[in-house]
């Protein structure tokens, strides 16, 4: 076994990086070439079929059935036109991932033969098998019916030979089994909310839309080692491994020179993603070795979360026809940064961005500081709820560390924007106000150009910081489906500008100025929310005590964190929101629950594995060589010599018998404490049992098999090593 880990280690590094086949097009040339997107519904669909389907798309008029049978007919004549044989419903169940059923076009003639057909009530509705994906208690094993319905605005695309038409996911009693359902009822929910308060500033503006601009940071490892540490095969984190001795602390990966096959790799990457419409933007090497990231341009939220969870997909194809395997993990390898997924959000109307200033008049301001206030009371009234809606068993392992934001909710405005909101809440008059943009910054330096600095400056540390336009999320995982987190945030700032504006409307009908009624309601919510703003260190021991005092959720644990879901005020905002009902909240709870509970399952099943089936007997093995070592100096040495000359190896022999019984106790521990975790029939409890009893154990284990990795000799040990696993490339 350890040839093995050495022929594998060898391998990988003799590897060369791919040629890859570039398309003889500029990029904007070939991008959305396998998407359905506007030209091609001009080109193949009736104009009156493309003009209603484009209300439904821009203005949400509601889909008349009455033309799915042209726009079916319009998709199929360009998908066979580009090799299409099969098409799927495209949707997002509660598993983090995506799911398709694929049908071919093909029918039945009735004359022997067979024809390809694709109708209006395909493209529509189809019918999965509801009880075979998560549904929280809501679907038994015997009742199996469950709808996927076309969204039609996001694109249909086209994979290989499929035509995938993303849809979304609901029970055959009309409860939503997936996280597109809820994030399209959430986007308009602040759309209304949204333009009804933007009434006030500009009367012309007809629509509000979130965008999302998500930043995916990833792991890549080699194929080779990848598939020889059954830790990373199973769970997608190594649950064991001695850092190296050189990992991310001399700074010299970030933003530095990506390695030959990673940018092979990459390239392939993005010209697959532009052709199927995702607006790739930004690439580099990330803090930790073997970390890297990749963003697009902003987009509408819907959309953007759809790309993203087609990129993670088109990520891991890619990576293996390279010889890699992409890590999505949040914390794939412990003591170096773990990855996020940060989500740039915003909102913007047809005439511009509602979070952009400074605007160009007094009332400008009054409308950006509106909707930043807002959007602070959405955090603050909800900090629970949105840390439960980034938590999970994997993202707990990062939050907290290296850069990772902390398990607290706050937001970092920068000196500007508090000092501004400090001046309004301090002030006793109505007057506006103006704010500076962007100052110029010159150097000492004649060749170097005037610098323009931003009005805010970033913390790492901060969960939701404001940059500029937009506030970055930046608690969320690597692996997570984003529309979780849109969900939670979307649902809070709508119900914060909906209680915003009956607030300000009351006043206005008791005889107040509109402009003195704003600022009278922004004044009593700059007081409320102060408690979420925080520009400071947010891994401090005193942030911690300090979060507690302000009120603020600090808990830890991922089970007790997914309790938000269910909080009075959560359930009165998704209900009064038309989001999700209790019975949705309830379920998903228990899909929470039980997803936690299984993954940390699965973690202990591997550790006890690997304990007992690599690691002792590798330990024992050099212990023995060790002893029979000594025996050989005892027999060509007088014994009192010999035990000197043998002193090292005593020290060793009796220190890998230490760690190998503690080991062997820890996981019979663990076995115990599953055992005892598994009886438990409710799945709250049962992941609280997981959490507090299994999860502990498996820290206390992997301890000490790390310091075995130490002692025991290099060419007995079996599993490839993080200086391995890191930097081979």
């Amino acid at each position: 076994m350890a040839n093995l880990r050495f022929q594998v280690v060898e391998e990988a590094f003799k590897k060369k990086p791919l040629d890859v086949v570039t398309p003889k097009e500029r990029p904007y040339e070939y991008f959305g070439k396998y998407v359905f997107n506007r030209e091609k519904m001009y080109k193949y669909l009736p104009k009156d079929v493309y003009e209603k389907l484009v209300d439904v798309i821009d203005n949400g008029a509601r889909l008349d059935r009455s033309i799915a049978d042209a726009v079916a007919a319009g998709i199929k004549q360009w998908a066979v036109e580009n090799g299409v044989t099969h098409y799927t419903h495209w949707f997002q169940p509660l598993t983090e991932g995506t799911a398709e059923k694929h049908d071919s076009f093909i029918e039945h003639d009735f004359k022997g033969g067979m024809v390809e057909e694709f109708s209006g009530k395909l493209l529509v509705q189809q019918e999965p098998d509801a009880s075979s994906f998560p549904s929280g208690g809501i679907r038994n094993t015997f009742e199996a019916r469950g709808y996927s319905a076309w969204d039609p605005t996001s694109p249909v695309f086209i994979i290989d030979d499929t035509l995938c038409i993303p849809t979304i996911f609901i029970s055959y009693t009309g409860e939503a089994l997936d996280y597109k359902a809820p994030l399209l009822r959430t986007l308009h929910a602040v759309n209304v909310a949204a333009t009804e308060v933007c009434k006030y500033f500009y009367s012309d503006v007809k629509k509000v839309q979130s965008n999302l601009g998500w930043e995916q940071e990833y792991f890549l490892v080699d194929e080779g080692l990848y598939s020889t540490r059954p830790d990373l095969l199973l769970t997608g984190r190594t649950l064991m491994g001695h850092d190296s001795a050189k990992n991310q602390q001399m700074e010299d990966h970030y933003f530095g020179t990506i390695p030959d096959r990673v940018q092979a790799f990459m390239k392939d990457l993005e010209i697959r993603a532009l052709e199927l419409g995702i607006p790739c933007k930004t690439r580099h090497n990330e803090v930790a070795p073997n970390q890297f990231e990749l963003a697009p341009i902003f987009e509408e939220t819907n959309l953007a979360v759809d790309h993203n969870m087609l990129l993670m997909s088109l990520m891991k194809k890619v990576a293996r026809k390279h010889g890699f395997r992409a890590l999505l993990h949040e914390k794939p390898f412990a003591g170096i940064n773990g990855s996020g997924k940060h989500n740039n959000w915003s909102l913007s109307t047809d005439t511009g961005v509602l979070l952009h200033a400074p605007g160009k008049t007094p009332e400008d301001n009054l409308r950006f500081v509106t909707f930043i206030v807002e959007t602070l009371m959405g955090v603050y009234r909800h900090n629970g709820l949105l840390k439960a809606s980034i938590m999970s068993a994997t993202n707990a392992h990062r939050l907290g560390a290296n850069e990772a934001p902390p398990a607290i909710i706050s937001s970092f405005l920068g000196k500007q924007l508090s000092e501004l909101l400090d001046h309004i809440e301090q002030s006793d008059t109505d007057e506006l106000f103006a704010m500076a943009g962007k100052q110029g910054m010159k150097m000492d330096i004649p060749e170097i150009p005037e610098l323009l600095i931003d009005n805010t400056d970033r913390n790492r540390t901060s969960p939701f910081a404001f940059t500029g336009n937009r506030f970055e999320f930046r608690a969320v995982g690597s692996e997570a489906n984003c529309a979780s987190a849109m969900t939670a945030l979307n649902a809070a700032v709508a119900e914060a500008l909906v209680e915003f504006k009956r607030r300000v409307d009351a006043a206005i009908s008791n005889g107040k100025d509109q402009t003195k009624a704003i600022v009278d309601v922004l004044r009593e919510d700059i007081k409320t929310c102060k408690a979420i703003r925080f520009d400071g260190n947010g891994y401090s021991d005193d942030w911690v005590e300090e979060a507690t005092k302000r009120g603020l959720d600090v808990e830890k644990s991922c089970p007790v964190i997914f309790e938000r879901y269910l909080d009075e005020s959560s359930i009165k905002m998704f209900e009064a929101l038309g989001i999700m009902s209790k019975k949705e909240l309830e379920a998903r709870n228990e899909v929470k629950w039980e997803t936690y509970t299984k993954k940390i399952q699965i973690e202990a099943r591997v550790m006890g594995d690997l304990s007992m089936n690599h690691i002792i007997p590798i330990a024992t093995h050099y212990q023995s060589m060790l002893i029979k070592n000594v025996q050989n100096m005892r027999s060509i040495y007088p014994a009192d010599k010999a035990d000197k000359l043998s002193e090292r190896n005593f020290k060793l022999i009796e220190e890998i018998a230490e760690r190998t019984q503690t080991i062997e106790r820890g996981v019979e521990e663990l076995i115990n404490a599953r055992k005892v975790a598994n009886k438990i029939e409710n799945e709250h409890d049962k992941a609280i049992a997981y959490h507090d009893t299994v999860a502990p154990k498996m820290e206390a284990i992997r301890y000490q098999i790390d310091k075995l990795e130490l002692i025991v000799e290099d060419d007995l040990w079996t599993l490839p090593k993080y200086r391995e696993l890191l930097f081979i490339r």
